[in-house]
């Protein structure tokens, strides 16, 4: 899979090793920097790593920051983009199943590499469950031309 992946400066160290942990797996990996733990906006990164899910660079997008909460947010306001800020295995599970969410944002203070790890392999194996899903994801994304 294409994964475009990105931090600000309080997820740098962990982007890094996810990074590495994704190509491991097989993944292509797209590195959006920043390129060191220097103070960044994460909007910036959000945006770009958002784009490149949108203009199908990247199947899927990785942000990570403090607490994963302002990526999801910058992210979110790019047309096409379903971000979700997710802490556990169970909610990466349902932000695919039920929302196809297509970038995962990660708290790369409050949460830990091992934990993150477990997080973004199961938002990666798992697939949209479409059915009653569907009409609501729809939806969701009709909310972006009103």
């Amino acid at each position: 899979m294409k994964i475009s992946i990105a931090s600000d400066h309080a997820g740098f160290d962990q982007k890094q090793q996810l990074a590495a942990y994704l190509r491991e797996q097989g993944h292509e990996v797209f590195d959006r920097g920043p390129e060191n733990d220097d103070r960044v906006d994460y909007p910036d990164y959000a945006e770009l790593v958002a784009h490149d899910v949108v203009d199908g660079v990247a199947e899927r997008g990785v942000l990570v920051c403090g607490t994963g909460i302002g990526m999801a947010i910058a992210a979110n306001k790019v047309d096409g983009i379903r971000a979700a800020n997710i802490v556990s295995p169970a909610f990466a599970a349902l932000c695919r199943e039920h929302n196809d969410a297509n970038v995962i944002t990660l708290s790369g203070r409050f949460v830990d590499l091992s934990a993150n790890k477990e997080i973004l392999k199961t938002f990666l194996s798992t697939d949209f469950g479409g059915g009653r899903h569907a009409g609501r994801v729809e939806k969701i994304m009709a909310l972006e031309s009103k």
